[in-house]
């Protein structure tokens, strides 16, 4: 028995490709993706500390990951109740919430971080 199959790794790498790039066909996903390119920019622009790069990571990472848990779990009730079932709108809801909620912490957190930036930025101006 291998201990590492590259044909097994490389199979995987390919499906979770094709999950990427079927999620960014939502464009709520995109949105974010071009956001998190922003974030990123800021993040080289001001020259943040590794803690601060660090928790913004995450919180890109937290957003796009649980947006795509949402666009699954949509997918799902589509397919089990297609917009009839009260409780596949609530699940639904939920998830977009969880979205939010998340989305929400991450513009805090990023306007804790940057404010002192952009606000050198504005008395140096």
């Amino acid at each position: 028995m291998t201990v590492f199959s590259f044909k097994k790794f490389s199979r995987s790498f390919s499906h979770a490709i094709r999950g990427f790039k079927c999620v960014l066909k939502e464009q709520n996903f995109r949105i974010q993706i071009l956001f998190s390119i922003a974030v990123v920019y800021f993040i080289l622009f001001f020259g943040l500390k590794t803690w601060e790069t660090a928790a913004l990571t995450m919180m890109i990472i937290l957003v796009l990951v649980l947006e795509i848990i949402n666009s699954i779990f949509e997918r799902i009730m589509d397919i089990l109740e297609p917009r009839v079932h009260p409780h596949a709108k609530a699940i639904k809801d939920m998830m977009a919430a969880a979205v939010l909620i998340a989305s929400i912490g991450a513009v805090f957190v990023g306007a804790v971080i940057f404010w002192p930036y952009f606000k050198d930025v504005v008395n140096n101006f």
